[in-house]
C-alpha cells in the first residue's frame, strides 16, 4: 500500500561520504545516520544545542525545494551561504501525493523573510505577498505574533511544514496556541517535521519524536525526553531545585 503522506523516509547515503570526521558528518546526528521513518502527521527531533538537529532538519528542507533561509519554495533569496552541504548526501522519499502547501521555518532566519517579503512587494506584480501573512506587515509585530501570523494566515493546510525551534519567540500559553494550531493542519491532511526544545510542542499526540544524542539519532518516548523530565522536575518543587543549582 503507498503511503499518502508527503515525506516518508530520510536516508543518509552513507557510500557517498568520504569522511565523517569533517562537518556536517561529524555531528552526533549524522555520524550515525542511515535511515529515519517520518511520522506521517508530526515527527520532532530534540536534543542538545550544538547535536545536529536543526543542520539535519535545514538539509531535509532544502532536499525538498525550500530555501536554506526559510519560506516557501517560491523564495529564492540569500543573505549568507551558511547551510551545509548535507543535502546533497540525503535521499528523501517521498508519497504519490504531492502537498499543496509548504513552508520552512527557521527561527534564526525569519527576520530575512520579513524582509524578502517588503521587498519583493516593493515591485512591480500581482496582489501584495503579505496579504497571505494577515495585511501586516511582520517587521510591524513583535516576533511572537509574526510566527503566529504565519501560523494562522499563511499556513493553508494539505501541506509539508518544517519548523525550526518555532517556539523561540513564544510565550508558553502562545505554544498551546501553536499546539492547537498545528492539530488543525494535521486534521486538514498536513505533515509537520519540527526541532524544538519545547516540552509543550513535544506533548503532541501521537507524535514520533527522534532524539538526537552524541550516540546518534534514536526514537524516544515523550516522558523520556530529557525536556519533560527537567521540567517537571523543575516544578514539582522549585525550591529544591534551585536551592541546589545555587548551593557555593
Amino acid at each position: 500500500m503507498l503511503s499518502t503522506q508527503y515525506v516518508s523516509r530520510v536516508t543518509l547515503r552513507r557510500d557517498k561520504v568520504d569522511s565523517f570526521d569533517r562537518y556536517p558528518f561529524s555531528l552526533p546526528a549524522v555520524r550515525s545516520l542511515e535511515q529515519l521513518e517520518l511520522h506521517p502527521k508530526v515527527t520532532f527531533f530534540v536534543g542538545e544545542n550544538g547535536s545536529g538537529k536543526s543542520t539535519l532538519l535545514e538539509a531535509i528542507a532544502v532536499s525538498l525545494g525550500f530555501n536554506a533561509e526559510g519560506g516557501t519554495k517560491n523564495f529564492s533569496f540569500g543573505t549568507r551561504r551558511s547551510h551545509s552541504e548535507l543535502h546533497e548526501y540525503l535521499r528523501v522519499a517521498k508519497g504519490y501525493k504531492q502537498p499543496r502547501d509548504g513552508f520552512f521555518l527557521r527561527a534564526e532566519s525569519f527576520f530575512n523573510v520579513a524582509t524578502e517579503i517588503e521587498r519583493l512587494d516593493d515591485g512591480p506584480g500581482g496582489p501584495p505577498i503579505i496579504n497571505s501573512y494577515g495585511g501586516v506587515s511582520l517587521h510591524e509585530q513583535s516576533h511572537g505574533e509574526s510566527f503566529l501570523a504565519l501560523m494562522t494566515k499563511r499556513f493553508g493546510g494539505q501541506g509539508i511544514y518544517i519548523l525550526d525551534e518555532p517556539e523561540a519567540a513564544l510565550s508558553p500559553q502562545r505554544q498551546l496556541a501553536v499546539l492547537s494550531r498545528i492539530h488543525d493542519l494535521v486534521l486538514d491532511h498536513s505533515q509537520f517535521i519540527i526541532a524544538t526544545h519545547s516540552p509543550i510542542l513535544m506533548a503532541y499526540p501521537d507524535a514520533c519524536i527522534f532524539q538526537c544524542s552524541k550516540d546518534g539519532v534514536s526514537e524516544i518516548a515523550y516522558e523520556d525526553t530529557e525536556h519533560f523530565r527537567v521540567t517537571r522536575d523543575f516544578l514539582q518543587d522549585p525550591k529544591r531545585m534551585l536551592a541546589e543549582l545555587m548551593r557555593r
